[in-house]
């Protein structure tokens, strides 16, 4: 495994992700941020913002398996969500919660999550870029 997933001592642990990734693999892969889109461009879940972390979570762990890699390979994610409130966190972690199931994965990897005023398309509500290290 090209990333080990750490909680420093001295640092909060947090349930949605962990603390320090520690990369040992060799190929850098970025991806750029994916939005609820399907693979023909249609827009997912319109209006529901967990429909569409579960969706751009997917399109990740497309994109990733594309390149011959897994969640397991993420060293870094990062989340924007339009016009972000505290309460919008319930809907974000079940989105994530359904994506994680149907991928097999805990996807733990640590975050940043940014609120932005909007994204490419008006019906969009999240984006999420992904950093991986392959082996």
């Amino acid at each position: 495994m090209t990333i080990t997933l750490v909680n420093p001592e001295g640092l909060p642990e947090v349930d949605a992700y962990r603390q320090v990734s520690v990369a040992t693999g060799s190929k850098l892969v970025f991806i750029a941020g994916q939005v609820a889109w399907d693979a023909d461009g249609a827009t997912v879940g319109e209006g529901d913002l967990a429909a569409q972390v579960e969706q751009c979570y997917l399109n990740v762990g497309t994109a990733l398996a594309g390149v011959g890699g897994s969640f397991d390979d993420v060293a870094k994610l990062t989340v924007y969500v339009v016009d972000w409130t505290p309460d919008k966190m319930p809907r974000l972690m079940e989105g994530l919660g359904r994506a994680a199931a149907r991928l097999g994965v805990t996807a733990a990897p640590p975050a940043s999550l940014l609120g932005v005023a909007a994204l490419d398309v008006p019906d969009h509500l999240v984006e999420i870029e992904a950093t991986a290290v392959l082996g």
